[in-house]
């Protein structure tokens, strides 16, 4: 999606910002600091479609006061002497993509969709460096109207203040690249070649209301499709893998299976054994580490499983610079800098 066109043989050639963007993080494992970012995240109106006033009730007389509290112990668990390790795989990644990509006249930084470092910091830090046209990524491999768009949202109106805005690029989804494809399909491979192989993979994507689909986003499709295509390349026959849907909030209906109850089910059909994947984060976080890795183990463990590996996210691992390296090289071609 292309904020500005330009007539062939004007584009500008200059250096080239890329800026990636993932979901956010509180900035402390504290129940202030939780409900502070909570406060952002939620109050977005993509991320919860009710009318406004009867959600801001609901926000900060029930849900901020409650969930405060438990999201900052899950976040404890999971945190690390580099602080939330969302925040610290994106910024390695970032890191390492600027290391490949640097003599190639490109400069790369890294945003928070809520939090910090923000998108307008971002962007700043791109036009101190001499960025001449931009690039932006959300880290979603999937697109979804309270993942995607919002960044969308959040670049326009930071757009929206300057005086110049150079041509911006703001890339979709890449739920089917054939790059993002080889690269889960190659560190599910390495995994299972370490540690072993269950036997059943199941594919968990962060889910969202039933509601959704009839509005047209093409999240539950997209999803089928990655995970469809990362089991035809590892070879794996309809037997040996399954889909679910993660993290359901509220009372509506979401988009199913859910999977908490895909685990529960498994142990009846005889699947005592299972690797666990969640392709549609970039890195690892809150619902990765502690959610799928920990809370759902639990709930296997419970309906008689045995076994239960959690396959890691590509975080800044070098088959991810791959890949990112991939999604930005035609900008970098038609800037003549690649």
């Amino acid at each position: 999606m292309a904020l500005r066109r330009f007539l062939p043989g004007h584009q500008p050639r200059g250096k080239v910002g890329l800026l990636l963007v993932n979901l956010g993080t509180p900035d402390a494992a504290t129940p202030r600091a939780v409900r502070r970012y909570l406060r952002e995240f939620l109050w977005d109106p993509r991320m919860v479609e009710i009318p406004r006033w009867i959600w801001w009730l609901i926000l900060n007389l029930a849900v901020l006061p409650l969930r405060g509290g438990r999201s900052a112990q899950a976040y404890k668990r999971i945190w690390t002497e580099r602080g939330s390790p969302l925040m610290a795989h994106s910024l390695a990644l970032g890191a390492a993509l600027g290391r490949r990509l640097g003599p190639n006249g490109a400069a790369v930084e890294v945003a928070m969709r809520y939090g910090t470092p923000s998108i307008a910091d971002g962007l700043a830090q791109l036009r101190e460096a001499g960025a001449e046209r931009l690039v932006v990524l959300p880290l979603y491999p999937q697109y979804a109207s309270p993942s995607t768009a919002t960044v969308y949202d959040a670049v326009g109106a930071e757009l929206s203040r300057w005086r110049y805005v150079p041509p911006v690029v703001l890339l979709g989804d890449y739920h089917d690249h054939p790059a993002y494809i080889e690269a889960v399909a190659a560190s599910i491979a390495s995994f299972r070649a370490k540690h072993g192989d269950s036997g059943f993979l199941l594919f968990s994507f962060h889910g969202l209301p039933e509601a959704s689909r009839r509005e047209g986003d093409p999240y539950h499709d997209q999803c089928h499709r990655t995970a469809v295509l990362v089991a035809q390349s590892l070879g794996l026959a309809s037997d040996q893998w399954g889909l679910a849907f993660q993290s359901r909030f509220g009372r509506n209906e979401w988009l199913k299976p859910y999977c908490v109850e895909y685990l529960a089910e498994l142990p009846k059909r005889g699947v005592r054994a299972v690797d666990m994947v969640c392709p549609g984060f970039a890195v690892d976080c809150l619902e990765t580490l502690d959610e799928i890795a920990h809370e759902n183990r639990q709930v296997f463990l419970d309906a008689g499983g045995e076994t239960y590996q959690y396959v890691p996210a590509l975080n800044a691992e070098s088959v991810h610079v791959d890949l990112m390296a991939e999604l930005f090289r035609p900008f970098l071609e038609s800037a003549g800098d690649a």
